[in-house]
């Protein structure tokens, strides 16, 4: 060789690289919380054991286990990484049987807000990365498997040594800056994502022994929702509308105010408002888990229990109203873009989606249309027309969705039309690519979609409502961790509103907050309560139906 001092040179960077790399793997969190350069300056029991087996193996299996094992190590590396995303945006950690199917929701996501070209770049990218992870560990646990052998005698004292620190750290629990020098990160992930598969398994069928039981499966027609008899009543999500757009210092004070002025307006048109707080099943996102939980009164907190609910005849508090018999049933979705197979289990005589109410206007990112449009397309094609029955309605507002760019802005009613009038305004907003990455201008365009969305509902509320309005609006999730913040509770204001006295004197005994802002201290349920509750305090006799 011509220069043997430059090759020695580059043969140790590479050997320094591949060790960087695979102790870096081994000792990964899979959280952002926390994440910093002492998570990463730890001994790795598992390269210690490592070691050992490449010392005293035979060539052969020396290559097939470090090549096996480079692999694996990729794998569980993009877990952690996957686990990282899902905690930032849903609060929870990725389920390795149920969650791929997820990962085709976030790509349309992408597509709706950032469009076509960058989300397939950003695809493409992410499966390069991956390729090249799973090569580069690959091949960088052989090479520092036959290094090890090639240097058998210095390589068993260095591991003997790594060993011996290892064990002490563990034994006196040895720490720098908070964090454990030893690390048994990789084998616990292992243990964790092994528990987390037979856990969901198990949990599968559990929950259809659940879902087979209804308190109120077996009630006659005409023992429910008695005391609702007459009455519209419209049960509205707000998206992402959480906790913490009421009390984080931040996005509370405008979000607060509009809350505010939005009940005075409303107590001069005659209507008034009780306010609690549910705790959701979901968090950051995977809205159709909170509207599920909420209106199947079961805890729907994953996409295995979405199915099996929406497969059975458990009664959703829309079709209890359906099979009364005394109401139409209407469902609102702009944000349904496809067959919605779910129409039948919530019990919804029509169901309007994004290509069924007539826009003309822009797509605002991922919200096919603005809500004030949304609910100016509900009174001219369902609610202001003429019936028979009275009418029970579900509506799906979405403006409020991430990315929060652009946000709509309210225009005079009469001015609505078919939506052209907020071409203006889109071209105007700011651009999701602007805000995604961007926390502070996240945060703030959240608290201004916010404020949109509730602000349209009310003034719909206030333009349309009648003496038999009964409006049940709520949140469906906090928004993700980068606006509500990482240790935010899964809470959820819910508001039920209306001008007939009667209405709220039947919920009294929930001791929840005058007006659409609930106290710090109202009382908090969980979502899966609010079916059961909602349906005794309306007059519904309860006749379960056992599994």
């Amino acid at each position: 060789m011509e220069h043997p001092g430059v090759g020695r040179v580059v043969s140790v960077g590479v050997s320094v690289v591949c060790g960087v790399l695979v102790v870096g793997a081994l000792v990964l969190p899979n959280s952002v919380v926390g994440l910093g350069p002492m998570k990463f300056l730890r001994i790795p029991g598992e390269a210690v054991i490592g070691a050992a087996l490449a010392l005293t193996l035979p060539r052969r299996p020396r290559m097939a286990l470090a090549g096996l094992a480079g692999a694996a190590l990729a794998a569980l590396t993009v877990l952690n990484l996957l686990d990282m995303g899902f905690n930032q945006y849903l609060g929870r950690s990725f389920n390795l049987v149920l969650d791929w199917s997820l990962l085709t929701d976030a790509q349309a996501y992408l597509e709706d807000s950032l469009g076509r070209t960058a989300t397939l770049a950003a695809t493409a990218g992410v499966v390069v990365l991956v390729l090249l992870l799973f090569v580069l560990l690959t091949l960088a646990t052989i090479r520092l498997a036959n290094l090890l052998a090639r240097h058998g005698g210095r390589a068993t004292r260095g591991a003997l040594i790594a060993a011996v620190a290892w064990i002490t750290c563990t034994a006196f629990g040895l720490q720098i800056a908070g964090v454990p020098i030893a690390s048994d990160r990789t084998a616990t992930a292992v243990q964790i994502q092994a528990r987390r598969v037979a856990d969901t398994l198990r949990d599968e069928a559990e929950f259809r022994k659940v879902a087979r039981s209804d308190a109120f499966g077996n009630t006659p027609p005409d023992q429910l929702l008695t005391d609702l008899r007459g009455k519209d009543v419209i049960f509205t999500f707000v998206e992402s509308y959480g906790r913490s757009a009421i009390e984080d210092p931040v996005i509370a004070p405008g979000v607060d105010t509009s809350l505010t002025e939005n009940t005075t307006a409303l107590a001069k048109a005659g209507f008034h408002a009780k306010s609690g707080w549910l705790t959701s099943a979901t968090y950051g996102g995977s809205s159709w888990l909170g509207h599920s939980t909420t209106l199947s009164g079961l805890w729907i907190n994953s996409q295995q229990r979405y199915r099996t609910v929406m497969a059975s005849d458990h009664l959703s508090l829309t079709r209890a109203f359906q099979k009364t018999g005394a109401w139409d049933t209407v469902g609102v979705m702009p944000g349904v873009q496809k067959g919605w197979p779910e129409q039948r289990y919530y019990g919804l005589d029509k169901v309007y989606n994004a290509f069924q109410l007539g826009y003309q206007g822009p797509k605002f990112s991922w919200s096919t249309m603005p809500d004030q449009y949304a609910l100016e397309q509900f009174q001219q094609r369902v609610h202001g027309r003429h019936r028979d029955k009275p009418l029970m309605s579900e509506i799906i507002l979405t403006s409020s969705h991430q990315p929060w760019a652009p946000v709509p802005k309210l225009v005079d009613w009469d001015r609505i039309g078919d939506g052209s009038v907020f071409r203006d305004i889109e071209a105007a907003g700011s651009r999701p690519a602007d805000v995604i990455a961007d926390t502070t201008r996240s945060r703030a365009e959240y608290g201004k979609s916010i404020q949109y969305s509730v602000t349209a509902l009310t003034q719909w509320l206030e333009r349309y409502g009648t003496d038999d309005t009964v409006l049940v609006f709520l949140g469906d999730h906090q928004p993700i961790a980068r606006v509500s913040g990482n240790h935010a509770s899964r809470d959820v204001p819910i508001s039920v509103v209306a001008k007939d006295p009667k209405v709220l004197d039947r919920i009294a005994s929930w001791g929840w907050s005058d007006g659409l802002r609930p106290a710090h201290d109202a009382p908090v349920w969980k979502m899966s309560a609010f079916r059961d509750r909602f349906l005794t305090a309306y007059g519904s006799t309860p006749h379960p139906k056992n599994n």
